[in-house]
């Protein structure tokens, strides 16, 4: 089937990569994971011919031992794995993060001491600010850390739904501090948390307790962290200042949310192959479904859709691959991309019919994985708000 979401101005390396991934992603994870997510099975052969590909040092830069790659390129890989299975695409979506975090406000010590080790995949990043009593308010973190008196810190706190919270080997945490400005968001600090991979007490102080059951998203593990007293040097403190966190995050948080709004592009994507397929086998009243205009129509509705919500995710990466700021152009790709992608996974359900109730078909698989879309890096509400309060500054009336 002619692909969808075309991307005019893409270099010779960038296509290559493109469609490297997506060869891969048709031979070996299509084939897989229908099995793999039902048994909630970590796919470990998938991640290591990831890594043979290069993706977990897609946008690291060659000096680092990566590909050096931009934020669009990357984005456009997440949608073509999130195509095969989204599930995949989380495995590396927090690893990015933290080896974005790393390039923009690491200090050139922690640069040396990590990226090179994340290109390979050998240190693997995970991504943590939320907390059981907290999700979008980040404000109400409560982990704290305490200086002590030879100028290390103590950790203590819970966090929850960490993405790769076992597999991880390198936590990105947002805590508390009693350092910094009065303003609560200027008193919040990053710190670079080691720990072992496994379930467990992983470092001393720190326990992974277990998977967390879910809905969807199978596969890849989501899990709580607990921090009991766990001693850790000033060193590692992300660009070894205290009280910068709540803004590193941010910057983070971003970039998630074009690689979001891309898992939610390639689920759509996803939708629509299989709708349209399914509506040129199956047959009532003496022709193919998609001959009948109501299935025609949605058919029509759902490509649109993917492509509208495919070129506002290019338009925010390419944005911030230019420097710009683009809080505003995230916040509209992702509310969009995951908008459309719920519905353009619902038509395709409703185009299989009875069929799409059924485990068999991987459309069922979609209706569950894209419910995570509308939630992850913020809801549609939280995006509005912030698109709204931007805008209004920018109109505001004099």
């Amino acid at each position: 089937m002619t692909r969808l979401c075309q991307t005019e101005g893409l270099t010779e390396d960038q296509s290559e990569i493109l469609k490297a991934v997506r060869v891969f992603v048709d031979e070996q994870i299509i084939p897989v994971a229908q099995e793999l997510e039902h048994s909630d099975t970590y796919p470990q052969e998938i991640i290591d011919g990831l890594k043979e590909l290069g993706v977990f040092g897609l946008t690291i830069p060659e000096e680092f031992g990566g590909l050096g790659e931009s934020l669009l390129t990357y984005a456009l890989v997440v949608e073509e794995i999130a195509r095969g299975w989204m599930s995949v695409s989380g495995v590396i979506n927090t690893h990015f993060i933290v080896a974005y975090l790393l390039m923009q406000h690491g200090t050139d010590e922690q640069k040396q001491k990590y990226l090179p080790r994340m290109a390979t995949g050998e240190v693997r990043g995970a991504f943590s600010m939320s907390e059981p009593g907290l999700g979008s308010d980040v404000s109400a973190v409560s982990t704290k850390a305490t200086k002590q008196d030879d100028g290390s810190y103590s950790i203590t706190g819970q966090k929850m739904w960490l993405t790769n919270g076992a597999t991880s080997t390198l936590v990105a945490l947002l805590v508390k501090t009693d350092e910094g400005a009065e303003s609560v968001y200027k008193n919040m600090t990053t710190f670079l948390v080691e720990k072992e991979a496994g379930f467990g007490e992983t470092a001393q102080g720190v326990t992974v307790p277990g998977k967390i059951d879910k809905m969807g998203y199978k596969g890849v593990e989501t899990t709580e962290l607990i921090l009991e007293g766990h001693q850790i040097s000033a060193d590692q403190i992300l660009g070894g200042e205290p009280g910068k966190g709540f803004f590193q995050m941010m910057d983070g948080v971003e970039v998630g949310r074009v690689n979001v709004a891309a898992r939610a592009c390639g689920l759509a994507w996803r939708g629509f192959e299989l709708g349209v397929a399914y509506a040129q086998q199956r047959k009532t009243f003496g022709k193919v479904i998609a001959d009948h205009q109501a299935v025609l129509f949605r058919i029509a509705e759902m490509a649109t859709k993917v492509e509208v919500a495919h070129n506002m995710m290019v338009r925010a990466a390419r944005l911030k691959d230019t420097g710009q700021r683009m809080d505003v152009e995230a916040g509209m790709a992702k509310m969009v991309a995951s908008e459309y992608a719920n519905e353009v996974v619902e038509d395709s359900f409703r185009i299989h019919g009875g069929y799409g109730y059924s485990k068999e078909y991987e459309i069922e698989r979609l209706m569950r994985e894209v419910k995570f879309m509308l939630i992850g890096e913020g809801t549609s509400d939280i995006q509005k708000m912030i698109i709204g309060r931007s805008l209004l500054k920018e109109y505001k009336l004099k």
